[in-house]
């Protein structure tokens, strides 16, 4: 008996693209699974980082803060000392002071063990409990002369010399705010430093990843390609033996152009697939927080939400390339779906209206004026800095005539019917389009003015018409 025809052993040993785009979805996931790691250590980082230096800092201006409220009022009860002579006696103020005192060397202390100690503002702190023991040690002295009977003398200290040692507290107190200020803005600085960082890791991951999964796309359309070409190959081999092979051949190419669309279909569920799976862990990520900061969960849910809106944009996109729509509803439906989408995706306010006629455009023909509405409105996402445009159909005596126009920057254009390099390959492949329906395309345009292009396209008949308008 005989073994296999050889054509179908090379059809045998012709190589499947499956293991390694496996390979390179695996891969894929790896790097994203190694940045959700890194992140969470950022995360981690920010939070600890917070405690230790954020928070101290601020329970260290508190401290601060209550010094400079004492000092404020050891100066009233100085000048109450100073002013009362008749009223109260000298030792009468001495429990205030001594409260006072107590409590700003209480303050004081406090406010070292939170700080976060820098050469400056520990030379500073040094000079406050300085400061404050000498303070404490000529007050004692003043009130021990009071105590003696020699109140004159004592008042006359305490209006010059301990007065300008609550100066010199005050004044450390003061300095001591601005360097905690310093550090709390450096720290804040540092914070916002790090959140950046992340931002871009993650946008750099998020192309890598996009960059990734495109390449094992084209990895996997070219791997097909060269496949079915040896089918194709085989298919006109099998085609010379015999003319039931020849019908086979034909056989096979329609399977490569099913299996060429599911191929795409597959890589486009995929990538989807990838997209969700990056929302469910950042949602994860933000979940395994401990005690998450609200600017890093307002990042994370900001990603995830550039996630989602990536993946509805994939799916627009999609139906953009060939709208499904054209060859059910028309060319009507379409371009007022179409502008409706390009509005809300680019963000400007686009205004269409037609005089439609009530048969419709052939496919054929109507996807070329698809196209041309597609890149003049592309045109002026990209270029016109524009604010607003209109696109308008109507009929004119037996002529669709279709314009676009816009309030942007406008350029300057050649002399009209001439195709100069400035054209560029998006205008001229319009222009084509347009000759392809025997009609004309012209573009009118000047800086400042803003853009118009004229499309012309002759009509088979005289249908009834119907009006449609659309503000995007």
């Amino acid at each position: 008996m005989s073994g296999p025809a050889p054509q179908y052993e090379q059809l045998r040993k012709i190589p499947s693209p499956s293991t390694r785009l496996w390979v390179g979805l695996c891969v894929i996931l790896s790097i994203f699974l190694i940045f959700v790691i890194y992140s969470s250590r950022q995360i981690r980082w920010l939070e600890d980082f917070q405690v230790n230096v954020v928070q101290r800092n601020r329970k260290a201006s508190l401290q601060l803060s209550r010094l400079q409220n004492d000092s404020y009022l050891l100066a009233i009860s100085l000048q109450g000392v100073v002013f009362s002579k008749s009223r109260y006696p000298i030792r009468d103020w001495e429990p205030e002071f001594t409260r006072l005192r107590n409590d700003m060397e209480d303050a004081a202390r406090l406010e070292g063990r939170f700080a976060v100690d820098t050469v400056a503002s520990h030379d500073k702190r040094i000079q406050l409990r300085s400061a404050l023991a000498d303070f404490g040690t000529t007050a004692d002295g003043i009130f021990a002369l009071a105590r003696q009977g020699h109140t004159e003398e004592a008042r006359r200290l305490i209006e010059t010399e301990l007065e300008n040692k609550r100066a010199v507290i005050s004044e450390i107190i003061s300095r001591l705010l601005v360097l905690n200020d310093q550090a709390q803005s450096d720290a804040a600085d540092r914070i916002n430093a790090t959140y950046e960082n992340v931002k871009t890791d993650i946008v750099l991951i998020t192309a890598l990843l996009f960059l990734l999964a495109l390449g094992t796309g084209l990895y996997t359309l070219e791997a097909s390609r060269k496949t079915f070409a040896k089918l194709h190959h085989l298919a006109e081999q099998l085609q010379v033996q015999s003319g039931q092979l020849r019908k086979l051949s034909w056989k096979l190419i329609d399977v490569q152009e099913e299996t060429l669309r599911q191929v795409a279909r597959d890589l486009h569920d995929e990538f989807g697939q990838i997209l969700t799976a990056i929302g469910v862990m950042l949602n994860r990520a933000g979940r395994k927080a401990q005690n998450p900061d609200p600017a890093l969960i307002a990042d994370l849910e900001y990603v995830k939400k550039i996630v989602e809106e990536t993946l509805e944009k994939v799916r627009d996109q999609s139906q953009m390339f060939r709208p499904g729509i054209l060859d059910d509803f028309g060319l009507d439906q379409t371009l007022e779906w179409f502008t409706r989408q390009f509005s809300r995706q680019a963000g400007i306010p686009i205004h269409f209206s037609g005089a439609v006629a009530s048969r419709r455009f052939p496919p054929e023909e109507s996807i070329h004026v698809y196209r041309i509405v597609q890149e003049a409105l592309n045109n002026v996402a990209r270029h016109s800095r524009a604010t607003e445009a209109w696109v308008e159909m109507e009929e004119r005596e037996n002529e669709l005539f279709l314009e676009i126009r816009d309030n942007g920057v406008g350029f300057e254009v050649g002399n009209p019917g001439e195709r100069s390099p400035s054209d560029g390959i998006g205008l001229m492949g319009m222009r084509e389009r347009a000759e392809h329906l025997n009609g004309t395309l012209d573009v009118q345009s000047a800086p400042g003015k803003g853009t118009v292009v004229s499309v012309r396209i002759p009509l088979r008949e005289a249908p009834e018409t119907r009006v449609v308008e659309k503000v995007g």
